[in-house]
Formats: structure tokens, sequence, C-alpha cells
């Protein structure tokens, strides 16, 4: 076993929020306190009276900081919040009773962007290596679905702010290979490494669902089930246009768990189309995701056909540590296709069209009762490539090698 390592971890994804983000932060920590090493978790916080907050959470030390506010505001206020973060976090870690703390190595968790001087800071004061996390390439994936342009002021804002955080790390785990195009230049200066660090999850708990399908409309039916956030990034209106195309089958439902800036829109236009198939639930705790699985028959990804950039939602693992096959609608050329394809874990439709997307969903239901160890391709794809002992030693490899 490798030696004891003082770890920090900077985020500002961690319980008691619930995004998926912070369910894999918790499980990485939770990972690291299993394997012997110490790990703080130093978080923004916008509601705090005082400068910080310590909390202990299962051998977790967490720091929360005072900063700026960054969530449920206009993107204008959220960039300008996001900028002061770090700044605002150094600050006040400077009145808390870890600054004199001495780490051996950082590791920082992408989105957000904004974390570079931070890290920096902890970095040079203590020696030591920083470890670059990235599940996010932004601005990159924002210019290419059409949010802002290249050529624009923000664009140019957040790309200068990006590279400044790339410019801190010595090494940069992304989600596939092919997301290596991205950081060719950045590989040029020697000492740097780019890995591919796959997405992770610790083992489900054993909580009941407060959702019951059961005792819904969809009662009887073969659910498609698609649990997560509801923004621009997912480009979930084609999972609506697949439910009108399916809705003359009538053993055939649609359940949405979540939250996001697309959840009501989504919901109202459901309503409009008047889809009697589909149902919507607010965000629940993500505990009770794997009960809500096993009421279901399939999980359903979807992702911004505009998208360049490549990614393995967190929801995709949740899908296959509950042996549930997938239906994804992904942008072309996506590494996940190749792997839901390699692995014959479910149908994955390339083209952003309805009726293709249909096709294979009928196509799935078909494999789902034909294939009885599906569920357990699934199940194995997950334990080989996605389980949090395997995330920690090959960061734990990287920030002593």
């Amino acid at each position: 076993m490798s030696r004891s390592l003082r770890i920090a971890l900077i985020a500002d994804h961690f319980p008691p929020l619930r995004t998926s983000g912070a369910v894999q932060l918790r499980d990485l920590s939770r990972e690291f306190v299993r394997q012997g090493h110490e790990i703080t978790v130093l978080l923004p916080e916008a509601d705090l009276e005082e400068s910080w907050r310590m909390e202990e959470m299962g051998g977790i030390r967490v720091l929360r900081l005072k900063a700026p506010k960054t969530r449920d505001i206009s993107y204008v206020r959220r960039a300008i919040g996001e900028f002061l973060m770090p700044f605002a976090m150094r600050r006040n870690l400077r009145c808390s009773p870890l600054i004199k703390e001495r780490w051996d190595g950082v590791m920082w968790y992408s989105p957000s962007i904004f974390h570079g001087p931070l890290v920096n800071t902890l970095k040079k004061i203590s020696g030591c290596k920083g470890y670059l996390i990235i599940r996010d390439i932004f601005p990159e994936w924002a210019a290419d679905i059409g949010l802002i342009s290249r050529r624009g002021l923000p664009y140019r804002f957040f790309d200068a702010v990006a590279r400044y955080q790339y410019s801190v790390a010595d090494v940069i785990g992304v989600q596939t290979p092919g997301n290596r195009a991205y950081f060719e230049t950045w590989l040029q200066r020697p000492g740097r490494v780019l890995e591919v660090l796959q997405n992770w999850l610790d083992k489900p708990a054993n909580v009941r669902c407060s959702i019951r399908v059961s005792e819904t409309s969809l009662a009887g039916r073969k659910v498609f089930v698609y649990a997560g956030n509801m923004g621009v990034a997912q480009g979930m209106d084609i999972l609506l246009d697949l439910a009108g195309k399916l809705s003359i089958r009538p053993d055939v439902g649609f359940l949405f768990v979540g939250r996001g800036s697309e959840a009501q829109r989504l919901r109202n236009t459901a309503q409009l189309q008047g889809l009697t198939n589909v149902l919507f639930f607010d965000e629940i705790h993500p505990d009770e995701i794997p009960d809500l699985y096993t009421q279901c028959k399939a999980g359903l990804v979807t992702l911004e056909p505009r998208h360049r950039s490549h990614n393995i939602p967190g929801k995709f693992l949740t899908y296959m540590q509950s042996s549930l096959p997938v239906l994804a609608n992904i942008n072309r050329g996506n590494d996940l296709a190749a792997l839901i394809r390699s692995e014959q874990v479910g149908q994955v439709c390339e083209s952003n069209q309805v009726d293709e997307l249909a096709e294979l969903a009928n196509k799935l239901l078909e494999q789902i009762s034909a294939d009885s160890v599906l569920p357990a391709r699934c199940y194995n794809l997950f334990e080989r490539e996605f389980s949090t002992e395997q995330a920690v030693r090959q960061i734990v490899k990287a920030l002593t090698g």
C-alpha cells in the first residue's frame, strides 16, 4: 500500500448539494479515507455568517469558506461571483485553523474553471503537485452549442480563466481519450501529464425511494427513466419527441426526475403536447436513486448534439451500477457511443433524429426481453471501469510519481 497522504480537494460541489458532481466527490473522498489517506475538502459557501466553518463527515474534514453567491442567479452575476470565489476562499482560509496546513497533494474538480488562484497558492505553500479532475471542458462546449460566440468577449474571458487553471496543473485527468485533443498545446511543456481518469461511483445505498412507479399513471408500463440535471447542455427536447412517437404503445412510459434550467419548460411542453406517458418529479436524494432504477427498464442519456467534446455523464454510471441498460442520444463521435456498442449495454443514436431514436428504443425493449445477461454486462462494465478504488489509486500514483 502507498504511504498515507494529506490531500486537499477544492470543489464547489459537495453534499448537502444533490448534484452528480457532489455525489461523485463525496464518494471519492470516502474512498481516500478508506485507503488510509487524510482528506480535507475546501468549499465555497455563500450563506455563512462567519468567514469559515469546519465540519467532519465520516472521516472527511470539510472546510466551508465564505464566498460570493454563484447559484440561482443571473449568468452575469454568476460569472462575477465565480471569478471572485477563489480570492474570497483564499482570504478566509487565512482566518481558519488550516492556514498553516501543508499538503502532499492538491486536487480540484472542474467545473468550476475558477479554482486556479487558490490551487496555485496551496501548491506553492506546500511544494506539492496538483491534479485537475476535469469533467466539463468549458467554455468549449458552450461555444459548440451556440451559447456564446468564440469571437465574443465572454468566450475570451472564460477561455483565459480555463487556460490559467490548466497552467497550474501538473496532471490533468480527462473523462475519455477523445478529450486529449483539447490539451495538445498544454502538454508541450515538460513534466505535464494527461491521463484518462474514468468517472467513478461508490457502492449504492439501500434506501427506499419516495417515488413509487406502481402508484403513478405509469404503473405496469416499461419505464424509461432520466434522473439528473435538466439543462441546456443535455438537449432533452428530443426525449419528449420520443415519448410522443411511442405514445402509441400503452406499455411504455417515461419518467423524468431532477432539476435544472430547462426543467419547468420541459414540463410545460409535455403538458401542452398532452403526453400522458410522461411524468416529471422534482429532484430526490441521491441515495434514493438505486431503488428508483429497480422500478424501471432502461436509463436515458442525452447530450446536446452540437457538443464536440467527449462526455460520460455521471448518470450513465448510475445506470450501469444498477444493471440498467441505456438508450442514448449523443453528439456524433462521442467516445460514449463506442463504449455502449462495444460493451453491448444498450442502444445509441448519433443522428439526433427522433425516428431513429424511436426505432432504437423499440429494439432495446426487445433486447431487454430476450437477452437475460444484459443486466450482468451493465454491472460488470461498472465494476471493471468505474470503481472509486481504481480512481483513488490512480490519483495517488499521479501525485506521488
